[in-house]
């Protein structure tokens, strides 16, 4: 099996499920838009709340947007009884996010027992598709945690 092949149903209804549960995903309006083994597209539609000084989406939600498509596309991996928490990421801020909504890629690009690597891609959709953010994750694998906490 590759990055971005079709995932079991179980494993989705788990990403959905831990993805439902995040509360500022929720605040900020975030939707799920893809899960793919190793890969998670997640979307961001415009709003003005949601925009810094100058008209653009803030940085604050792109990179929380990237951070949870990267922790989801190495949580695809996981064992079932395991968590993912970030350990790092770095984001490059490469052209004004703009557009209708913002779309984040998170893609595995190194597996591994303890720690997952993941690229991670923001773009700006709307007349055009624009490339605003990319950037590496470090995702560290919580064996034998389960992510079972409750819904706000």
């Amino acid at each position: 099996m590759t990055i971005g092949d079709p995932l079991e149903q179980s494993v989705q209804d788990r990403i959905r499920d831990s993805f439902e549960r995040q509360g500022l995903m929720r605040h900020l309006g975030a939707e799920l838009a893809a899960i793919r083994r190793g890969e998670v597209v997640i979307r961001l539609p415009f709003r003005p709340e949601l925009t810094q000084q100058h008209g653009f989406f803030h940085a604050g939600g792109t990179a929380s947007i990237a951070d949870s498509a990267g922790g989801y596309a190495g949580y695809t991996l996981f064992p079932e009884d395991s968590s993912v928490l970030t350990v790092e990421f770095k984001l490059n801020l490469i052209n004004p996010a703009r557009g209708e909504w913002l779309e984040a890629v998170g893609r595995v690009v190194k597996p591994g027992r303890t720690l997952t690597i993941c690229q991670l891609d923001v773009w700006g959709v709307g007349e055009a598709r624009v490339h605003v953010a990319t950037g590496l994750q470090t995702l560290i694998c919580m064996h034998g945690r389960p992510d079972q906490g409750a819904k706000d």
